[in-house]
């Protein structure tokens, strides 16, 4: 009797085991990055680091492409679909006609595309209150600058990184009113992320004129400002990810845009059934961007500092103090 009860319980626990093999094995997911490359230091490689907690979580692979150029966009989708992937998790605005025109090809495949909006039964649409958190970082740049003159490099202009720009204004304002402003955008094309030469001569040219500290919400295009900022001896604010280790005591935070939570959920949603499509905005108040500090930063930001920080936050949240946003800025980077 105890002999065919533990064979019992072993036939159990084996269909158990094989079962949930056989669920990791037909949920087939795939990631899809920006130009610039999973390992970018910046927005892609926040989704390469969700949709790595989520294969460590869960057992279950994902497949994955970075393209090259912005013509690689539409191939790669449809290349993903016609191998029947349950979920196509496209990161970057330069994705949004693409996933568009895909899935209305393949209705039965999802798609979750984030910083864009498509409104299609099967996509999933998934935009930050960039300007939020880049509010803070705008505080934190006014109360440390000491040439009262702060600066600002964007990427590709579109209106969503006019979003941060204005958010960043917005919050230096909030400190004070009697500081310069500069601004520069590295290009008007894709290109623009993935050229941090030519952001590295904007920055040098920002700090020769007497900023001292540049915000870039421009992708791997931003590690050429950090890197213009130390050799001149200024500050830095990076973006997307928390940048503050790639030049400690230079980069004095970052903006960080939590695509990693964004590409985890996704992840999970489709694989227990909850995925649903639709618009999610990611704010401050659930943590979707937020200003990084950790022991790299830790000695530039002073309790007091922090503390008008924290009450800038609780009324953000609260609606008490509305940030700014831009026309048009909800189709994403």
């Amino acid at each position: 009797m105890k002999k065919t009860f533990g064979r019992a319980v072993l036939s159990l626990a084996a269909s158990i085991v094989m079962s949930v093999t056989a669920m990791a094995a037909d949920f087939k997911p795939v990631v899809l990055y920006d130009i610039g490359g999973k390992f970018d230091k910046s927005f892609n490689e926040a989704a390469r680091v969700g949709a790595d907690a989520f294969k460590a979580e869960t057992g279950i692979a994902y497949r994955e492409f970075e393209p090259r150029s912005e013509t690689q966009y539409e191939q790669a989708l449809k290349r993903f679909a016609r191998r029947h992937a349950d979920l196509i998790v496209a990161v970057g605005v330069g994705y949004a006609v693409a996933v568009r025109n895909v899935a209305k090809e393949f209705p039965n495949v999802k798609f979750t595309v984030v910083d864009a909006i498509v409104d299609l039964p099967n996509v999933q649409s998934i935009t930050f209150k960039e300007n939020e958190g880049s509010f803070l970082v705008g505080m934190i740049a006014a109360m440390k600058t000491k040439t009262n003159s702060i600066g600002f490099i964007g990427g590709m202009d579109i209106p969503l990184i006019r979003r941060f720009e204005r958010g960043y204004k917005q919050g230096a304002d909030y400190v004070r009113k009697d500081l310069t402003f500069t601004e520069n955008y590295v290009g008007t094309t894709p290109s623009a992320w993935n050229d941090p030469i030519k952001a590295a001569e904007l920055a040098k040219s920002q700090y020769a004129r007497g900023v001292d500290i540049i915000f870039s919400a421009a992708g791997p295009s931003g590690l050429g400002v950090i890197q213009a900022a130390k050799d001149a001896g200024k500050f830095a604010i990076g973006v997307d990810s928390n940048q503050n280790y790639v030049a400690p005591g230079t980069v004095l935070t970052s903006m960080m845009k939590r695509v990693d939570l964004a590409v985890h959920r996704a992840l999970a949603q489709a694989k227990d059934g909850t995925w649903k499509p639709g618009h999610t905005v990611m704010d401050l108040k659930d943590g979707g961007v937020d200003y990084a500090l950790d022991k790299y930063n830790a000695s530039l930001i002073t309790p007091e500092m922090k503390a008008k920080l924290d009450e800038a936050r609780a009324k953000i949240i609260s609606g008490e103090l509305v940030v700014g946003d831009v026309a048009g800025s909800n189709t994403g980077r």
